[in-house]
C-alpha cells in the first residue's frame, strides 16, 4: 500500500512528463474508444492499441508523444510497437488518470 501511494505521488512530479507536456507534447490515448466516450485526458486523441501499427505515419509526424490508457499496461505496449517502429520520442505517460493530474493542474 505504502508503494502504491509513493508511486502515485511521483507521477504527479515526473519532470520528464511535465516538460513534454509544456512543450506540446501529442497526447495519445490507447484506450478503446468506448473507454475514451466514457472519459478521456482533455487535449489528448484516441488512438487504439490494436491501430497503432496501421496509423505510425500519424506518430512519426510528431516531435514529442505521450501515450497512456487505463492502467498503463497497453501504453507499455504501444511505446514498444512505436520505439521498434523508429519512433523513440515516446513517453509512456502511465494512465488517463495520471495524465489528467498534470493537465489539470492547478
Amino acid at each position: 500500500m505504502f508503494k502504491f501511494l509513493t508511486k502515485l505521488l511521483k507521477a504527479k512530479e515526473n519532470p520528464e512528463i511535465l516538460a513534454a507536456i509544456q512543450t506540446g507534447a501529442w497526447l495519445v490515448d490507447v484506450r478503446t474508444p468506448l473507454e475514451f466516450a466514457a472519459g478521456h485526458t482533455p487535449g489528448s486523441i484516441n488512438i487504439p492499441l490494436n491501430q497503432i501499427h496501421q496509423k505510425l505515419d500519424e506518430f512519426k509526424s510528431h516531435d514529442q508523444i505521450i501515450v497512456f490508457c487505463q492502467s498503463g499496461n497497453r501504453s507499455g505496449q504501444a511505446k514498444t510497437i512505436l520505439n521498434r517502429a523508429g519512433i523513440t520520442s515516446v513517453i509512456n505517460g502511465g494512465t488517463w488518470t495520471q495524465m489528467n493530474k498534470f493537465i489539470l493542474k492547478p
